[in-house]
């Protein structure tokens, strides 16, 4: 008898909980993701702003799973998918048939109807968008170090990053520190604590998810650092010459895109009911209506299970619900058919400022700081995969604390739409 195939789109959190929690089933499982390994995505941010290196918060998928020999890996990009035949489509014509279907494909960037400004404000959602960033940051650096007309060389220097949400408060804290800290000194034209680091968001308040007293503390703590933050700002047009917000233009050479997010497009491919987000409208116990045998999680999927709310899209709800449906695929292979909802333990919010300051809302408990800072560090190096892991990102923020430096500024891969000057 051939085994019960489960096909894994999405090698993200959700899916490697969902391949993990299926371990001792009497299943075969394909993983298919259209890159070769697995981001721990809460770090990018760092990876963008010369931190961390790309291999301290991402892994080879086959690494990860070698052994799993009931797994296979299968690189590739899903086009589509035939629920009446219980097929996956790929991009190159490959069909990848399925018993039962799981898809935990994240999220995009979203512009709000302006796709066009992607062009000018990259988002930060994969590997190479951290590499862009850092080379854009680095780069615009580099131009300001041969530009002689002012207003050309303030434009080089302004930094903004649009969106007050976490990413955007993370992306606005590391910036400012590497140009007005770490990356003193090391240029002789220009000086670096003269750049502008602006951070735009549209509502009242950032870290708009997190308790007030914890949002105002967080926007205190960046303009300490010299952040310039401005609320109740909305962004009305992003161009090669800055933004207008508020309003007003804004020169700036590097705009930031941290303000939105839509889903993947698993609702066209399974013709499945969405929100205005694109995300998958599931049933409670995370299937898809009609689709019994078909699962959607993570980014991709919203119910409404935490206080009448949808999950929030953070790694510890994919997580869960990755653990959710790998059980309810062994119950059902036991023989109880019995449909079990979701339930979501929501474990707290955490937002980094700067490397010396953070904000934690557990809901019950609050803390804010340099305490909530050493609970933030010790959280996400918990989390990452393997003690190697663990420990070469801990050692790079123990020598960037104490010595200000940063081993990662390197300027990779060629730009084709704005290359380096040649000297």
């Amino acid at each position: 008898m051939t085994a019960h195939h489960v096909v894994i789109v999405g090698a993200g959190f959700g899916g490697l909980a969902a391949t993990q929690a299926l371990a001792g089933a009497p299943v075969r499982i394909t993983m298919i993701d259209q890159r070769n390994h697995h981001l721990f995505q809460p770090l990018l941010y760092q990876v963008g702003t010369a931190v961390l290196a790309t291999s301290e918060i991402a892994w080879p998928i086959r690494f990860l799973l070698r052994s799993r020999p009931e797994v296979s890996t299968l690189l590739g990009i899903v086009s589509g998918v035939d629920t009446q035949k219980r097929n996956v489509l790929l991009e190159d014509g490959a069909v990848v048939p399925y018993d039962s279907l799981i898809v935990a494909t994240g999220v995009r960037h979203a512009y709000f109807g302006h796709d066009e400004w992607e062009r000018y404000a990259p988002g930060l959602k994969t590997l190479e968008d951290a590499t862009a960033i850092r080379r854009r940051v680095l780069l615009s650096l580099e131009r300001a170090e041969r530009e002689s007309d002012p207003q050309r060389l303030a434009a080089l220097l302004t930094f903004v990053i649009v969106g007050g949400g976490p990413t955007g408060v993370e992306l606005a804290g590391a910036i400012v520190e590497l140009v007005y800290q770490n990356l003193v000194g090391q240029f002789r034209h220009i000086d670096t604590k003269k750049a502008r680091v602006l951070l735009i968001e549209a509502g009242p308040g950032i870290l708009p998810s997190f308790a007030p007293d914890l949002s105002a503390y967080a926007h205190r703590a960046l303009q300490r650092l010299g952040v310039e933050v401005h609320v109740n700002c909305a962004v009305t047009d992003c161009n090669s010459d800055g933004v207008v917000a508020g309003g007003r233009p804004i020169a700036a050479d590097v705009i930031l895109w941290a303000a939105g997010v839509r889903a993947s497009p698993a609702a066209v491919w399974l013709g499945a009911p969405a929100d205005k987000a694109g995300r998958v409208q599931v049933a409670a116990d995370l299937t898809v209506p009609g689709h019994p045998e078909v699962f959607v999680i993570g980014d991709t999927a919203t119910v409404n299970v935490w206080n009448g709310k949808p999950a929030p899209g953070i790694a510890p709800a994919a997580k869960q619900q990755g653990q959710h449906v790998g059980r309810s695929i062994k119950r059902r292979l036991a023989g109880d058919s019995q449909s079990r909802a979701f339930r979501y333990r929501h474990s707290g919010d955490l937002a980094t400022v700067g490397k010396r300051s953070a904000v934690i809302d557990f809901g019950w408990c609050k803390v804010k700081g340099y305490i909530a800072w050493w609970v933030w560090g010790l959280a996400h190096i918990y989390f990452l995969i393997g003690l190697r892991n663990r420990l070469a990102v801990a050692l790079s923020w123990l020598w960037i604390y104490l010595t200000g430096s940063r081993s990662a500024c390197l300027i990779t891969q060629v730009d084709h739409n704005n290359k380096t000057p040649r000297v």
